[in-house]
């Protein structure tokens, strides 16, 4: 599978960003480590998820392109989509969220997109695409669960390590597992001593609960800040790459994330939304106890306006954000 990570990277070069690391001496004191963020929040469309869109969108074969294609995303698989197809030439139709972020759907139009929402308490997305798929004859990118999709957001680890060199943790947001399993089977090629440990929100802890009972769980969509971890389970081909590659699961609470979000706004001048900020939410609560040199994938910055303001007008920020 590295293999394939290599080869997303030579097919992402040239239209994928190699996206930044900061530091910062202040996350440093306060967690007791050397820590390493890889912004993937500047990424194109403001989030990872490009890099595997493209990847797999490119492979496809001139008649896969020529029906058009179809997924099913809460936002930045959507506007990975929707931008890959304007670029080449391909039309998108993504199903949505009726509550996914306001900006996302209306970035994902504008790229071009025909949306179709949904109401995720009554209604499976995977079922609505299909149906489409199958009425109209699209090709079905799906977010996650696609060797193509997995390898083009491990190129964000791969990109990490050839940068840093040596990390002796990476920390990697989980919603169904494409970055994390990707990034991990990254990690193991490049350092194979480097612990991989994935994070996930209280409220959506299907894949924490996974890994652990080596059982795949399914949950209904959780009510989390954190929209872009708002799957229902791992898929059919990340769950096993978790059990082989990862080396630990572990969960931040609402609080954890809102003040990761707060810290990375006010100390770092970095907008990152909420499902991106989940590893230094991690290290700040102290969730994972870190040491050395421990790597974050800061996976996405695309918020709200509302949602961006009700997180720094939380009380901790409003009243004395020095503390941060």
């Amino acid at each position: 599978m590295f293999e394939r990570i290599k080869a997303a990277q030579q097919q992402l070069r040239g239209h994928a960003h190699v996206t930044p690391v900061a530091t910062s001496r202040t996350l440093n004191r306060r967690v007791g480590a050397e820590v390493f963020l890889k912004c993937e929040n500047y990424q194109r469309v403001g989030a990872f998820k490009f890099r595997g869109a493209f990847n797999a969108i490119s492979r496809l074969s001139d008649a896969e392109k020529s029906r058009g294609v179809i997924t099913y995303s809460s936002g930045n698989h959507a506007q990975a989509v929707a931008l890959v197809g304007q670029l080449l030439g391909i039309r998108t139709t993504v199903v949505m969220p009726n509550d996914a972020p306001s900006t996302k759907r209306a970035a994902t139009e504008e790229y071009g997109a025909t949306v179709v929402g949904y109401d995720p308490q009554t209604t499976s997305r995977e079922e609505i695409a299909r149906a489409l798929a199958t009425q109209h004859g699209y090709t079905v990118v799906p977010p996650f669960d696609h060797p193509d999709i997995i390898a083009g957001q491990g190129t964000a680890a791969l990109e990490f390590f050839e940068e840093v060199k040596c990390l002796d943790m990476l920390l990697v947001p989980c919603g169904g597992g494409g970055l994390l399993s990707g990034s991990a089977i990254a990690s193991k090629a490049m350092a194979p001593s480097c612990r991989v440990i994935g994070i996930e929100p209280e409220l959506g802890d299907d894949a924490t609960r996974s890994f652990h009972t080596k059982t795949l769980h399914t949950i209904k969509p959780p009510p989390t800040i954190a929209d872009g971890t708002r799957t229902t389970s791992l898929g059919k081909l990340t769950f096993p790459l978790l059990l082989e590659y990862v080396d630990d699961m572990k969960t931040v609470s609402e609080a954890a994330i809102i003040e990761a979000v707060q810290f990375l706004f006010y100390r770092l001048k970095l907008v990152v939304e909420p499902s991106g900020a989940l590893g230094v939410a991690a290290l700040l609560s102290g969730a994972v106890e870190a040491s050395g040199r421990v790597g974050v994938i800061l996976s996405g910055g695309n918020l709200d306006a509302s949602t961006m303001t009700g997180i720094l007008n939380d009380h901790a920020a409003r009243n004395d954000p020095t503390k941060l």
